[in-house]
């Protein structure tokens, strides 16, 4: 079994699990916080909250039955939809977007390897 790390993100009061593969989690923490920096560039109308990475850790139990883990593929694929559907005209929007789809596609490559 891969070795895992678990981002802990927070979006407002409720807290987001996303599971990585210990080689990336760097990356999507670092995505994050470039993110978070840049949002408030953007003029669009339609902008996505987006969560603040807050911790991460090798083992997580979760306690409470509402709260669910979620893959990082999952949690990219969300974003980058979220990012794709804006309709910025000042800001660079492309140069986000580019980020984020060069993780999701280490970590479509990286579920690919794995699932074999």
């Amino acid at each position: 079994m891969p070795n895992m790390r678990y981002l802990i993100l927070q979006r407002d009061t409720k807290l987001e699990f996303v599971e990585m593969p210990t080689d990336y989690a760097y990356q999507l923490s670092a995505l994050n916080l470039r993110l978070n920096k840049e949002i408030g560039k953007l003029t669009a109308h339609e902008v996505p909250v987006l969560p603040v990475a807050v911790a991460e850790c090798d083992h997580l139990e979760l306690l409470r039955e509402q709260d669910q883990i979620v893959s990082g593929l999952h949690y990219l694929n969300e974003l980058e939809q979220a990012f794709a559907s804006i309709r910025e005209t000042e800001y660079p929007l492309i140069s986000l977007l580019t980020e984020i789809r060069a993780l999701q596609a280490q970590m479509e490559q990286w579920y690919e390897e794995e699932a074999v």
